[in-house]
């Protein structure tokens, strides 16, 4: 299959492009600033396809502008004549007080998190309902439905957003023949860049007053977090996943797959509430959107 991965130079993008690939599939890994700063990213794409002998690709793609999202689409689709999966993996943490982010952070957030999919989609899925045929994978966290500790509040809404998105989209393709599953990794405290390269509140004042009453919980949080998380966890288990669930046939992949080491209890509110709209779109006689049609 020819997939696309968004935000795929470091952490969980990184690790499915190179999984996809090694499955055997055609994968563009969706890299912002190809020639300035992801620069050396392209490079270990190429070594590691040369090293492995597979087809990982990388393409320019920032999900924060809706010409470079149709740019890449339409380069991918000229090349290979068509798209079957895109894996909606960009986003960004920040941490702190909610309180001491301007709105304009926040904003920011959502659109990194939230928005990015939503011009990946539209420059994709025109591809994807041409051939009635195609698989949206968007990668969640089980924060939207889990353990949510303080101080995350803005990624929490941003990806929660994202899951809800999803959601909705889920039913308004299936009838195109385009399958969705949502993936929803745990809280990894090692593997990626999240919380390395988390984002902090602009808002410094705000922030130092929230200190007086929270001393040092943003260290316990990730101190905790790394705690309840086993010593042998991966973050490579949440591409293997990913991975195998692209591999199923179209209709057999499950709408929603957890990966969480360390168990927040994210799994058993999502259990409830895809139930809920599984048992809702029944009722309402649309019971056929809940797989995608033949085609």
């Amino acid at each position: 299959m020819i997939i696309v991965v968004t935000g795929a130079s470091s952490g969980i993008g990184a690790l499915s492009a190179r999984a996809l690939a090694r499955a055997g599939h055609t994968v563009y890994a969706g890299v912002r600033d190809t020639g300035g700063r992801n620069a050396h990213q392209v490079e270990a794409a190429a070594a590691y396809a040369g090293e492995h002998g597979v087809d990982l690709r990388t393409v320019e793609l920032d999900v924060s502008s809706q010409e470079s999202a149709d740019v890449a689409i339409e380069r991918i689709v000229a090349e290979q004549g068509r798209l079957d999966v895109v894996v909606h993996n960009a986003g960004h943490m920040a941490l702190g007080p909610a309180e001491a982010f301007t709105p304009e952070q926040l904003a920011e957030l959502y659109d990194t998190n939230a928005i990015g999919t939503q011009r990946v989609n539209r420059a994709a899925l025109p591809h994807l309902r041409a051939q009635r045929d195609g698989l949206l994978v968007w990668v969640s966290s089980s924060s939207v439905r889990g353990g949510t500790p303080p101080y995350l509040a803005p990624y929490f809404a941003a990806k929660a957003a994202m899951d809800s998105l999803a959601v909705s989209y889920a039913a308004e393709v299936a009838r195109f023949g385009i399958d969705t599953t949502i993936v929803v990794p745990g809280a990894f405290t090692a593997g990626t860049n999240h919380f390395p390269h988390s984002g902090h509140p602009a808002d410094r004042a705000v922030e130092a007053a929230y200190e007086e009453r929270y001393a040092g919980l943003s260290d316990q949080v990730g101190r905790k977090l790394a705690e309840i998380t086993p010593p042998d966890a991966d973050v490579a288990v949440v591409a293997d996943e990913l991975t195998r669930v692209v591999g199923l046939p179209k209709g057999q992949r499950p709408f929603r797959v957890h990966v969480d080491p360390a168990d927040d209890g994210g799994w058993l509110v999502a259990e409830v509430g895809d139930r809920i709209r599984s048992e809702f779109l029944r009722r309402i006689d649309l019971g056929d959107l809940l797989s995608p049609a033949a085609g």
